[in-house]
């Protein structure tokens, strides 16, 4: 039995402003196509709503990542707890913030990531690839 705990921190900087990227995050239809990973998605933005992904990894687990928003400011800050199941299995539990913030025209996402990865599940490298793609995601969502 092991217990890794990481901080991840990632920016962006997308060419919309925070209202957008804000809508981005909160539009159940829009999420589902930049964060979806192709299974089931589920989102009730609001604080105390969850959000719930489902899916299957390419050697046939089943993937389950559910969400808990505790603090929603509009256009500044969303604030979340989830965790990562595979078949039932709970492999992380982490607690995420996303900041935005008006830069020029755009605006800058931070993102930092506190997680706690259980028994060797999935690995913080992973976690913070997997973060990294779908924040580029988010990005041609902006740009459509």
């Amino acid at each position: 039995m092991t217990v890794t705990h990481t901080t991840f921190d990632l920016e962006r900087v997308y060419p919309a402003e925070p209202a957008r990227v804000f809508a981005a995050w909160a539009d159940p239809a829009a999420k589902a196509r930049w964060f979806g990973s192709g299974g089931t998605h589920e989102l009730d933005f609001r604080a105390g709503g969850r959000e719930l992904t489902r899916g299957r990894t390419p050697d046939g687990k089943d993937l389950a990542f559910a969400s808990v928003y505790h603090d929603i400011v509009p256009d500044q800050r969303i604030v979340y707890s989830s965790t990562l199941t595979a078949d039932d299995a709970l492999a992380t539990v982490s607690t995420t913030t996303v900041e935005l913030t008006a830069e020029g025209e755009g605006t800058r996402l931070t993102l930092t990531e506190q997680a706690t990865f259980l028994d060797g599940r999935e690995e913080p490298s992973w976690r913070e690839q997997g973060t990294s793609d779908w924040l580029a995601t988010l990005g041609e969502e902006l740009q459509a």
